[in-house]
């Protein structure tokens, strides 16, 4: 049995830790040379990042920033903290939690976690993630869609948690653990005192999961590689699994992103599986169970070791149809979702847009993964606004690109097609096909830059420039080499890269980078034990301290909000305290925190209303009984509705 929260999430975090990259590239390290590493080991300065990443970092500090018009909260590092704390003059209340009604006909949600699976397919899912506010045109700032992800699950899900009989999963449980995520589409307007409310019954409510049928598009549907003996067309899939981050597309649908969908499969054949880059080099498990639930015990297409008398060798292709980008129209709720293969297969963080004013597309994504990279996907079409019904199929072509971060502050998007880069049959690439499915093999061979887990992506809303979240790699310096884009051996605390695209052109393929910041404490900071702290751990922000920036997000203004998952548990993390919600201005770089949340919790998902008068945010796996707050109560995953006291817009 798997009830203890914080042991599971130990163990879940030690599966994010684990690092599968096994390329070696490191076309950067020869810039660290024993010179840098000695400046490594004495002050993280800001002449230091300038000098390390080869191109001048202009960084000016200021006492008041224009643009964080809040005070701070201070950090909270009490054990029993079980509760939000924000920025005067705000509210945070909670607005929708694992287990609230979905559908019409959804049975009340059971706080002994007593409902079954049928229940649960019509109740919000499990730790809420990245999500999207979808306006109606005619009301836009009072009445919309709020379009959630549900990541995975807490063992709290079942009423003594994950449970196991002879040695098997009850299938029960493993059907409410596929009901639970997803995606959940609800409804949402002011009522007549200007309070936001659910709106039940709604025609629009939807519930997505592990169990619903998903069309395969691109270059990969209907292609040999995907297809099972559970579907001998290869065009649909069954679900969708670890929705993290997400993105959105100018015609008004949803992406969702499969991230790390690798922890529900089971390879036991151990020479077919070194054999099998789509299985080895994912970490797919090959051990007697899969990472995580051991659902492969309870549904056959989860054991996907080979069966030589079966077609496809049985399951053995069914994790090829995981890692992809997912679209839903949350304004057609009898529309079938869409995995895109044209994106790639890795796993994906976010796909975020940004559109050159011709309607030329770029998506941006991070494979959130130690050591691994930085994506690009570049639409073959452009989108045209007088007919966006015509772009609906403009996802399934174009180009996918990974990143190089070049040591004088240059970069190139180098193009994972076959062909080029060293994408050849001769060197295991035998078709674009096999380049999609295998991107991250295709990246090692392109001699991408391995980066401290990649995560979400932010494009300002009128620069473009681009950011993005590296949260974090304790392998930094031992399994993996330092280099220019990240400098810092045991890296624990993450930094933030941003970058120009020439000419403004979100297309182009090539791009100036430079370090945003680094995460971590304030030079001159001392543990409880009064000794300094290591200088791995000093970081260079300017304002309020935190850890693994993960959630990345601009309002309508420019500022960047910054959401971080930090591990709480270790020694050297305590005194960053509960997870965060930060804002930083991005010309001055002064970073200021605006919301704390529960212990044990992490902070994800941000979005508004246009007028950026309402902002929900996510508490995933709170750890204690949030939002309840009595110490008895199950927690449970909640989305939270931040609005400020005056009605006015949010940070100024």
């Amino acid at each position: 049995m798997k009830q203890d929260f914080t042991d599971f999430h130990t163990e879940l975090k030690a599966l994010d830790e684990q690092s599968i990259n096994p390329s070696g590239n490191a076309a950067l390290e020869q810039v660290v040379d024993h010179g840098r590493r000695d400046l490594l080991k004495g002050s993280l300065a800001l002449a230091a990042v300038g000098f390390l990443s080869g191109g001048p970092v202009t960084y000016a500090r200021a006492d008041t920033s224009p643009l964080l018009g809040f005070s701070g909260v201070p950090l909270q590092t009490a054990q029993d903290f079980d509760r939000v704390d924000i920025a005067p003059g705000y509210q945070a209340r909670p607005f929708f939690s694992w287990g609230d009604a979905v559908l019409a006909d959804a049975p009340p949600w059971q706080p002994d976690a007593s409902d079954d699976w049928q229940a649960q397919l019509k109740q919000s899912g499990d730790n809420h993630d990245g999500m999207h506010y979808f306006p109606f045109p005619d009301a836009p700032n009072e009445h919309g869609l709020l379009v959630i992800n549900h990541e995975y699950i807490n063992p709290t899900l079942h009423t003594n948690g994950l449970n196991f009989v002879d040695g098997k999963r009850p299938l029960e449980e493993v059907r409410k653990e596929q009901a639970a995520h997803g995606l959940s589409v609800i409804e949402i307007r002011k009522d007549a005192q200007g309070q936001w409310q659910r709106v039940l019954p709604s025609p629009y409510n939807r519930r997505l999961s592990a169990l619903t049928p998903i069309r395969i598009s691109g270059p990969l549907a209907g292609h040999e590689l995907m297809k099972t003996a559970s579907d001998a067309s290869g065009c649909e899939v069954l679900g969708t699994l670890n929705n993290c981050s997400s993105g959105i597309t100018p015609w008004g649908t949803y992406l969702m992103c499969e991230e790390n969908w690798h922890y529900y499969f089971l390879n036991r054949d151990n020479v077919d599986y070194a054999q099998r880059v789509s299985h080895q080099r994912y970490g797919i498990s090959n051990k007697a169970s899969s990472l995580l639930y051991a659902w492969e015990t309870a549904d056959p297409r989860f054991d996907v070791t080979p069966v030589a008398d079966q077609p496809y060798a049985g399951h053995a292709q069914e994790p090829h149809r995981f890692g992809w980008v997912v679209e839903v129209d949350p304004f057609d709720p009898a529309s079938q979702p869409v995995k895109r293969t044209a994106f790639g297969r890795f796993c994906r963080e976010c796909a975020v847009l940004s559109m050159g004013q011709d309607g030329r597309m770029a998506y941006y994504s991070g494979d959130d993964t130690k050591g691994e990279y930085v994506y690009k996907f570049v639409p073959s079409g452009r989108f045209d606004a007088a007919n966006p019904l015509a772009s609906r199929d403009l996802l399934d072509a174009g180009t996918l690109y990974v990143a190089r971060f070049d040591a004088d502050g240059s970069g190139q998007w180098l193009a994972l097609v076959h062909g080029q880069n060293s994408l050849t049959a001769e060197n295991g690439f035998p078709s674009q096909a096999h380049v999609l499915l295998n991107a991250r093999a295709a990246a090692d061979m392109a001699g991408a830059t391995p980066m401290d887990r990649p995560e979400w992506v932010a494009v300002h809303p009128e620069t473009r420039e681009v950011y993005i979240s590296l949260t974090n790699n304790d392998d930094r310096g031992d399994k993996q080499p330092v280099n220019a884009a990240n400098l810092r051996p045991g890296n624990l605390h993450g930094h933030i890269v941003r970058w120009n695209e020439k000419d403004g052109d979100p297309t182009a393929t090539e791009f100036q980078w430079e370090i945003f910041l680094l995460a971590g404490e304030h030079p001159g900071a001392r543990n409880a034990s009064g000794q300094p702290v290591p200088a791995n751990l000093i970081g260079t922000i300017d304002g309020d301290i935190f850890s693994s920036p993960d959630g990345l997000a601009f309002d309508g203004a420019g500022r960047l909000w910054i959401e971080t998952d930090a591990e709480q548990a270790p020694e050297l993390m305590q005194s960053m305290g509960c997870n965060q919600l930060l804002c930083a201005d991005p010309k001055t770089r002064e970073v200021r925190r605006f919301l704390v949340g529960p212990r044990g919790c992490e902070i994800t998902g941000i979005t508004w209303t246009p007028d950026y008068t309402s902002m929900w945010i996510n508490i995933q796996h709170p750890k204690l009984s949030y939002p309840a707050s009595d110490g008895k109560t199950r927690p449970r995953s909640t989305t939270v509705l931040i609005t400020k006291n005056d009605g006015g817009v949010i940070g100024n």
